[in-house]
């Protein structure tokens, strides 16, 4: 009588679920651990890749297991379902933002002046985080093709009023201002520095406001550049849109006033 072989369980696919597994806590536990402030952003950027390293080689070994399973016949296809799902759980943010990056221009610092950007405030920036310069033909050519309504305001206001405004807005929001509001007595510019953070990760990023009168109108530029990381996927852009609008409905708000453009 012919003997049937015993079927043998897949220790990969056991290895592809606890790696799974574990790739997901320690996303979700660094994830909330940077967001407590309780993690450096660099060490959180390490273990983000640590992360993704995990998470694609919980999948490498589901695939394994798959392929014993369907040609040996091995136990195991629970775990391999389960750390496929896994390991695609934690590797679809990952997904996303590589996606994004053929979206939005290799950019991390935009200006809505190019020319003249506002000077932020690098009084606590260290060496490990994005060097400040002036941008480069090839990089004021990429913001003003992929961002156009990244443009500044003019406002056919007091200096005063306008400041007032740009300071209203900021309090709404949880950025840290590097300094206190500037007095303006007597002046007619006046630029205020703040680190904001990133909706989705929460990476800071350093923010500079400038307000200026030339004589006619009140020009409110402003500058957003992340710290870290190659590029912002699109962050900067968006932080710069939206406060620049919210202080339209403010201004608009507050004197009946529309911006001059």
């Amino acid at each position: 009588m012919a003997t049937i072989p015993e079927r043998q369980t897949s220790r990969a696919a056991g290895w592809s679920r606890r790696i799974g597994a574990f790739s997901l806590v320690l996303l979700l536990t660094v994830f909330a651990g940077y967001r407590l402030d309780l993690v450096d952003t660099p060490p959180f950027l390490w273990v983000l890749a640590l992360v993704a390293l995990l998470a694609a080689l919980a999948l490498l070994l589901a695939g394994l297991a798959l392929s014993k399973l369907w040609n040996f016949g091995d136990r195991g296809g629970r775990d391999l379902s389960v750390g496929a799902l896994l390991a695609l759980l934690v590797l679809a943010p990952f997904g996303i933002a590589a996606y994004w990056a053929t979206v939005y221009p290799p950019l991390r610092d935009i200006s809505t002046d190019l020319d003249d950007p506002p000077v932020l405030d690098d009084s606590d920036r260290t060496s490990d985080m994005n060097a400040l310069s002036p941008p480069t033909p090839g990089e004021q050519s990429l913001q003003a093709d992929g961002y156009p309504l990244v443009t500044g305001r003019s406002y056919n206001l007091p200096f005063e009023t306008v400041v007032d405004a740009v300071e209203t807005v900021l309090d709404r929001r949880d950025w840290q201002l590097t300094a206190p509001y500037p007095d303006i007595n007597g002046q007619s510019e006046a630029t205020i520095n703040a680190v904001a953070r990133g909706f989705v990760l929460g990476l800071p990023a350093d923010v500079a406001i400038r307000v200026t009168d030339d004589g006619e109108q009140v020009i409110v530029d402003m500058r957003s550049a992340s710290r870290y990381g190659r590029y912002d996927l699109g962050d900067n852009a968006a932080r710069i849109t939206d406060f620049l609008g919210e202080l339209d409905q403010e201004v608009a708000g507050q004197i009946g006033a529309a911006p001059a453009q």
